[in-house]
């Protein structure tokens, strides 16, 4: 304790949050996993989540495609090597681009969404409401929304990566007439699963992330009207800076295993 009194206001606010965030999240565990399990609820978070980000996701998605393609294709023309545009473009967006991209864009569209929405519930009651009807708001308001970020944002990575080597399909389509069959063997010929595996996983914890901020911050939010553009906000920012800092510990990870 005479240490935290040392330490800079920020600093111990930093270190509070911390601590508050990582009990948060110790209890999603101990208590998501529990019977009874709200699947309604989790069903209908999953297609607010998923299908309402995925006109959103495709259009980055298929935008990536086309301006990666556009920008580095003259690049590739200079050194001769044209031909390696289809398995350049088809590593960058499957390993980092794609899950990175979708995982801003749902940060900044589901954590703000889900922060919002508790942050209001919360400072008008209706979470003190269901705990005193006998409800359990943390497993009906929290658990199903973690979940259904966890499980959603990987189909949307699988989308937008779709779409976006359809995208650079387009371009390398209109400027080298290259094929459909021969512009996807080419992607395919030098995709390994230790390059879509890895992906697909630090997916789910982009989505467990950006899911038990939104929820985290909206759950606490204070101060009225206030306090709910207050939470939709920081949960987007501490969500998005939480992505950048799993996404260096998976690469780190993987380049471990590449290397063994």
């Amino acid at each position: 304790m005479m240490i935290l009194n040392l330490l800079p206001i920020s600093l111990k606010e930093f270190f509070k949050e911390t601590g508050s965030l990582a009990q948060f999240s110790w209890r999603f565990f101990k208590v998501g996993f529990k019977p009874p399990f709200e699947i309604k609820e989790f069903l209908r978070q999953c297609f607010l989540i998923g299908n309402k980000s995925f006109t959103l996701v495709a259009t980055t998605g298929f935008i990536m495609g086309l301006v990666l393609t556009l920008q580095t294709r003259p690049t590739l023309i200079e050194f001769g090597a044209e031909s390696w545009m289809p398995s350049m473009v088809g590593i960058a967006i499957v390993r980092e681009i794609g899950p990175m991209v979708t995982a801003l864009i749902c940060a900044g569209r589901i954590g703000s969404s889900i922060g919002a929405e508790l942050g209001s519930m919360k400072v008008t009651e209706q979470i003190d409401a269901m705990e005193v009807s006998g409800t359990n708001p943390f497993k009906f308001l929290v658990v199903t929304r973690v979940m259904a970020a966890t499980l959603m944002l990987p189909i949307l990575v699988i989308m937008a990566d779709s779409v976006a080597l359809f995208g650079s399909w387009l371009v390398e389509h209109a400027k080298g007439d290259v094929s459909w069959e021969l512009y996807f063997r080419q992607v395919f010929a030098y995709l390994r699963f230790g390059d879509i595996i890895p992906a697909l996983t630090k997916c789910f914890f982009f989505g467990f992330v950006i899911g038990i901020v939104g929820c985290y911050k909206g759950y606490y939010s204070k101060k009225g009207t206030e306090g709910v553009g207050k939470a939709a906000n920081t949960a987007v920012v501490l969500s998005s800076m939480l992505v950048f800092i799993v996404d260096f510990i998976a690469v780190l990870i993987a380049d471990i295993f590449y290397e063994l």
